[in-house]
């Protein structure tokens, strides 16, 4: 279907590749873009649409997608969207799921994806279950509610005719949750046969008024303490790799860092030993450290390498070495990267204006999410949110809300988004 004549105002505008768009301009070209007859369909698209994203939802929630174990709901997106009419649909070495929307050519390529994976583990019950206005169930919301949204963005263009300069690849990415360290972003944009090329890059999450345009990135070590072990009565005052840990410990917890920029730090698991009567012979500690700003990161990163070898130290001192000392390994688990890309870069201005126009209210932050990789590559990159209100994220009792009218708002203010960082073709 060839593009509505009425929307030739707008793309005048629009067809200015977004990153190099005069910032002024954007309120007034996204005004255009809400008035027009074109995108006016495709708001009606989306609408007549929700029952089948909610369809899809529970479609993909019941394929259950754990870290490292997202084929077989990848597999199952990978048909959605060939099914959606996109070119070059396919899989790539890390197991993303993609397929392009051509455009006209002259526009930067666009990235718009969702992450497949969730956080909980093999074996997860994710039935969804229907109670009153809500869907319940692990992962429902983090972030499977965004996958059929992309799909219903393509059907909406597709309907109201509207062409991009920008080709558009719309993917579902594995890794982005803890222990996948965003290996699917990693692989994009370092190794596929997309590098180089993108030059914008939009995450879609759970979420309405909020754009990411932080990355919060973090350093994780799972650190493991070890030490000849032994029977509690009988082998009492040997050295024990418990007391070298809550030693580390401790000294963890007298960290100092600032409020702003914001950065914290968290033991989150701790593990070891074999029964109440034996000196373990290995105890384990999991950290996780965070900061908006990549040198408060690098100092939290030191101070925990600086504890480590003192504490080992002291036990070895403490307790008789006759059997075999304290010793350590540190091992990190997971490195994202702090990224940010600035309130006046175009992209960032699209998607503010697009949900200000579209009646929300836009709020700035910072986050950890896909958009972290390219962020700290100096690609332009946000976070928007999928129109979806959930509730109890990564936890067992996860859910949605089904409110039809306000999800369809939000949802049309996120393609608004689209539409701007793609450009419309003339």
């Amino acid at each position: 279907m060839k593009p509505f004549s009425m929307l030739l105002s707008v793309a005048a505008v629009l067809a200015t590749p977004a990153a190099a768009k005069p910032a002024g301009d954007t309120e007034a070209t996204m005004r255009a873009l809400y008035g027009s007859r074109a995108f006016n369909v495709a708001r009606q698209s989306l609408a007549a649409d929700y029952d089948r994203i909610v369809s899809e939802i529970t479609t993909l929630t019941e394929i259950p997608a754990s870290p490292f174990k997202e084929a077989k709901r990848a597999a199952a997106y990978l048909e959605m969207l060939r099914a959606a009419g996109l070119t070059d649909v396919e899989a790539d070495e890390e197991g993303n799921v993609m397929g392009l929307r051509k455009g006209t050519g002259g526009g930067p390529l666009l990235v718009v994806a969702a992450h497949l994976d969730t956080v909980f583990p093999e074996g997860t019950d994710t039935k969804v279950r229907r109670e009153g206005n809500y869907l319940n169930a692990p992962g429902v919301g983090d972030d499977t509610s965004s996958l059929p949204v992309l799909l219903a963005f393509i059907r909406a263009l597709d309907k109201a005719g509207i062409r991009t300069r920008s080709d558009i690849l719309f993917m579902g990415d594995v890794g982005e949750e803890g222990p996948g360290d965003l290996r699917g972003m990693r692989h994009l944009f370092n190794k596929g046969k997309y590098k180089g090329r993108i030059a914008q890059f939009i995450s879609v999450e759970p979420g309405r008024d909020r754009v990411t345009n932080g990355g919060v990135g973090s350093k994780r070590y799972k650190i493991t303490f070890k030490g000849p072990g032994g029977h509690s009565f009988g082998a009492f005052g040997l050295v024990n790799p418990a007391y070298a840990m809550a030693d580390a410990m401790v000294e963890f917890g007298k960290m100092k860092v600032p409020a702003n920029p914001k950065t914290t730090y968290n033991v989150g698991v701790v593990e070891g030993g074999t029964s109440v009567n034996s000196i373990p012979f290995e105890t384990a500690m999991t950290v996780d450290m965070r900061s908006v700003d990549a040198g408060e990161l690098a100092k939290e990163d030191a101070y925990l390498k600086s504890i480590l070898d003192p504490a080992v130290a002291r036990e070895n001192a403490a307790r008789s070495t006759a059997k075999g000392k304290i010793e350590y390994k540190l091992e990190l688990i997971g490195d994202r990267p702090v990224g940010h890309t600035a309130p006046d870069v175009a992209l960032v201005k699209i998607a503010m204006a697009a949900i200000a126009i579209g009646g929300g209210k836009p709020e700035l932050e910072s986050s950890s999410t896909d958009s972290n990789l390219p962020m700290s590559l100096g690609i332009p990159a946000v976070t928007i949110g999928s129109g979806f209100h959930t509730e109890r994220s990564h936890a067992p009792d996860e859910r949605l809300l089904l409110d039809r009218d306000e999800t369809v708002r939000y949802m049309t203010m996120s393609l608004a988004t689209v539409i701007g960082a793609a450009g419309i073709a003339k």
